[in-house]
């Protein structure tokens, strides 16, 4: 069973508290085997890829190059798909698209009262990482959610690490390379493809950045290569808030809170109702569904290590709760979710009202999926255009523009003790007064 709470009981304030601060990822001993990974590819590049490779993904390859999906296998992959699938894959590509489009920046320029030129603007990463997960589950949502921000902020090159275990790869994982205009796909995986994208080898030559979720391994090795390439968050187990009165459908709000259990066990699924016949009655569904799920026992698992259902009198005072465990994903299946909404600072994703159930945001919503984990969103945000271009400050002073904020420079670094940061305005402004 779930944990139960009520905001009633003298005990709540503890043990929401112990829900909020649980670790959920499982303690693994992965660092010291991911810094020898890296290690290993950046001495011996191509050599230590396919070590790895055959060793973690039992795929065997002559060389390097052989690891990289051919451009003509990616352009016959559409072949191999079903038609309503590939359909399935351009709408959503297309609703992506779109929506990023409308996070584009503009360049600013202006001159200040002082004379002086200031402004910004926005200039894209030149190459990107993408990591697409493998193994247990493929997922070409990934693909698009991940490239095509990317591809709408001008990145030039778009590079995609997929590992495919013993040489197994899903013809839709390519197919949406293809769609998001993917410039190279390598079928490599965990932290060993972490280091190539950081570092390069004598193939693969290396990136700017690195962006997708992964598994712990994957999570530590972005965490001990940033800073030579960026990354967008180390991302942790999926995590699902569901804020729902009783005028909902108990079996609604069950798949709800299992859509992100399926995914791992260590993921995590909350309920907030205003009713405790309702909240049992959620409950009730969950134990129903478990047993028909494909993916039941990783459900189970999650549901009843990590699942909460929390009861309180007024749904309209939950925004405290929620920005305490500020969720990755936030459904308010209420009828008036735009005023609870507005009331709630910290989530990745909210999802309003009874007929938005979070996993159209998975795939056709437009928004990019991938978002802040582990309490994050309190001060982070979900992956966009943004990510991938970067903003460079603009600043141009004349003879009367220098000579209008030039002095307090001067000041200000000698009272820093930058004497020759003082000299560099200074000898201008004497120039000036010499003019």
């Amino acid at each position: 069973m779930a944990l139960r709470l009520d905001t009633r009981d003298p005990g709540f304030a503890a043990a929401f508290r112990a829900l909020v601060e649980a670790r959920r990822a499982v303690d693994e001993d992965v660092d010291a085997a991911v810094a020898a990974i890296i290690s290993d590819v950046r001495a011996h590049g191509d050599a230590a890829l396919l070590a790895a490779t055959a060793r973690f993904d039992r795929l065997t390859v002559p060389s390097a190059a052989d690891l990289r999906v051919d451009a003509g296998v990616l352009r016959d992959a559409r072949t191999r798909c079903g038609n309503e699938a590939l359909a399935a894959l351009e709408f959503a590509a297309k609703r992506i698209e779109d929506y990023h489009r409308c996070q584009m920046p503009a360049d600013h320029a202006e001159t200040d009262d002082k004379g002086v030129r200031l402004g910004w603007r926005w200039t894209p990463v030149d190459s990107v990482g993408l990591y697409v997960p493998g193994g247990t589950a493929a997922y070409p949502s990934s693909v698009l959610m991940n490239a095509i921000p990317a591809r709408v902020a001008g990145v030039d090159r778009l590079v995609i690490a997929v590992p495919s275990p013993d040489g197994a790869l899903n013809p839709l994982v390519l197919a949406a390379a293809a769609i998001a205009g993917v410039d190279e796909v390598w079928r490599i995986g965990g932290a060993q493809a972490i280091a190539a994208l950081a570092y390069g080898t004598e193939s693969i030559a290396p990136v700017d950045k690195i962006v997708g979720p992964g598994n712990a391994y994957v999570a530590a090795a972005k965490r001990r290569v940033f800073g030579t390439v960026g990354i967008d968050m180390v991302a942790g187990p999926s995590e699902i808030l569901v804020v729902a009165d009783s005028e909902n459908d108990p079996e609604w709000i069950a798949a709800d809170l299992l859509s992100q259990a399926e995914h791992d066990a260590s993921a995590q699924a909350i309920l907030i109702a205003d009713d405790a016949a309702f909240a049992d009655a959620v409950e009730q569904a969950v134990e129903r569904r478990l047993v028909t799920l494909p993916r039941g026992e990783i459900a189970r698992a999650s549901w009843r290590a990590h699942g909460a259902v929390i009861v309180m009198g007024d749904l309209m005072d939950a925004g405290a709760l929620v920005d305490r465990l500020a969720p990755e994903h936030l459904e308010l299946a209420v009828s008036d979710p735009g005023s609870l909404a507005a009331r709630i600072r910290h989530a990745g994703a909210i999802f309003l009202g009874r007929f938005t159930p979070e996993a159209v945001g998975d795939y056709v919503a437009g928004p990019s999926h991938v978002l802040p984990t582990s309490r994050s969103a309190r001060f982070s945000s979900g992956l966009g255009v943004l990510d991938f271009l970067k903003r460079t400050s603009l600043v141009g002073c004349d003879r009367s523009g220098l000579g209008a904020i030039g002095p307090a420079a001067v000041t200000l670094a000698r009272e820093e003790g930058l004497d020759t940061h003082a000299l560099s305005v200074s000898i201008r402004l004497g120039a000036l007064d010499e003019g």
